[in-house]
């Protein structure tokens, strides 16, 4: 009974997949059809990530619209992806409204843990995909098709503090295993497969702030099962890699992926086209996948809690905290993009910055020092400079008024030698205004 009932779910899998692939015939142009299907990632979870793929529709199911920390009075009695966007009408155009559990998530109830994927890599209970295909023109290039998977997760589980590169990790001599800083509700990821003429040229990994890029037939970057390419999700964080192993992002934090269960997001995903001209979403399968809630303009997740309140912690020096706000959705993933990666760049992070630098330095002039003595020694360093330059300031300020008030004088014994000439010479004035 337990073989027929597998079998039954596989071939199950397979008629949804071609029932898709047909609504696509109908619902995209034929130019990017089929391929969408075929050549959509696998993704590798981590063995230990408790935090699995969870279904869009649930998680909105389990939250209340929120304006800083305040429930939204007169909104929407039940919230579900076919009315989303109308939070929209609420505060700066829903930019400022968070999808807050009705339940304290830090006590980890069931349904953030989303659902594990059967051996073949399929969910049945949970749609944590959405496909969505934009067709558009490179300025004096070529028509491309960019497809993006996107998928989604209740919960982000941040950084293990002393999962940090050396010697960085001594900043944090306090810090035990077990200790996450950066974890917030709803989790958004995504891989972007861009095809020239059907043929897909390279593929985008979404992790943190920014990706990375592979070209198609790159085997020492890009990994494959037979035509999909083979995605490896980071523990907790659920950032995308070409690669399993150790990744380090951000200069100094690391990421660990491996071949844990393998995930097949397009089994049971949601399927779109974008408009770029019109920022129009159609569904490929129409009467079945919502489309309104890919115009919510707000968070997926908590507001990052304030620190007087006792959930919340912070690291010292560094302000990172253990609980961040929940992240947009896709509509603000760059859609539109030249190349690969999104054409706009993060916003500056002086924390991010320094560390960037220090790690450059590391290995030729820093190595043996306590980085505690570098930190000290830059504060100096940058105390001395700006004491220098008010001190500076201050002796020249003299100096440029005596300056300044001499250009004046000379400007105004210029102006009065002038009019003196012109009463003398009232020929020559009426010369020169003639000119």
């Amino acid at each position: 009974m337990g073989g027929r009932l597998q079998l039954s779910k596989q071939w199950y899998s397979h008629f949804r997949v071609i029932v898709l692939c047909s609504f696509l015939h109908l619902g995209l142009s034929a130019q990017i059809a089929q391929y969408a299907v075929d050549y959509a990632p696998l993704i590798w979870l981590h063995s230990d990530d408790q935090y699995m793929p969870s279904d869009i529709k649930e998680h909105v199911l389990r939250t209340a619209p929120r304006i800083d920390f305040q429930r939204i009075a007169d909104g929407p009695l039940r919230l579900d992806l076919d009315n989303l966007s109308s939070l929209n009408g609420y505060g700066k155009n829903g930019t400022n409204v968070f999808l807050t559990a009705v339940e304290d998530v830090t006590t980890f109830p069931g349904w953030v843990l989303g659902e594990t994927p059967d051996e073949d890599g399929a969910l049945h209970n949970s749609t944590a995909c959405a496909v969505v295909a934009v067709q558009h023109e490179i300025p004096g290039k070529q028509t491309v098709v960019d497809v993006f998977y996107f998928y989604f997760y209740s919960w982000n589980e941040g950084g293990d503090i002393t999962q940090v590169v050396p010697p960085l990790n001594r900043l944090f001599p306090d810090s035990k295993p077990g200790d996450h800083f950066g974890n917030h509700l709803g989790d958004w990821e995504h891989n972007m497969i861009r095809f020239v003429d059907e043929k897909p040229v390279g593929i985008y990994f979404s992790h943190h702030a920014g990706g990375e890029v592979c070209v198609w037939d790159d085997e020492s970057c890009l990994s494959k099962r037979g035509e999909r390419p083979v995605v490896f999700s980071a523990r907790g964080s659920h950032a995308n890699y070409p690669s399993e192993g150790s990744h380090i992002h951000d200069d100094a934090l690391i990421d660990i992926a491996d071949r844990g269960r393998l995930w097949d997001p397009v089994k049971l995903a949601y399927f779109y086209t974008y408009d770029p001209a019109t920022e129009t979403f159609t569904a490929a399968e129409p009467g079945t996948a919502p489309t309104d809630w890919l115009y919510f303009n707000g968070n997926w997740g908590d507001q990052q809690y304030q620190d007087s309140d006792p959930r919340q912690q912070t690291v010292p020096y560094f302000g990172l905290k253990k609980y961040y706000s929940g992240p947009n959705g896709p509509k603000f993933k760059r859609l539109v993009r030249r190349g690969l990666m999104p054409d706009e760049k993060g916003k500056f992070n002086l924390i991010k910055t320094l560390v960037h630098w220090y790690m450059g330095w590391y290995g030729c002039c820093l190595k043996g020092i306590n980085p505690w003595l570098v930190v000290i020694g830059l504060l100096i360093a940058l105390a001395t400079v700006i004491t220098l330059g008010v001190v500076s300031a201050r002796l020249a300020r003299p100096a440029v008024k005596a300056w300044v008030q001499t250009r004046k004088d000379r400007q105004t014994k210029e102006e009065t030698a002038e009019v003196q000439l012109r009463l003398l010479d009232p020929e020559r004035a009426d010369a020169d205004d003639e000119a």
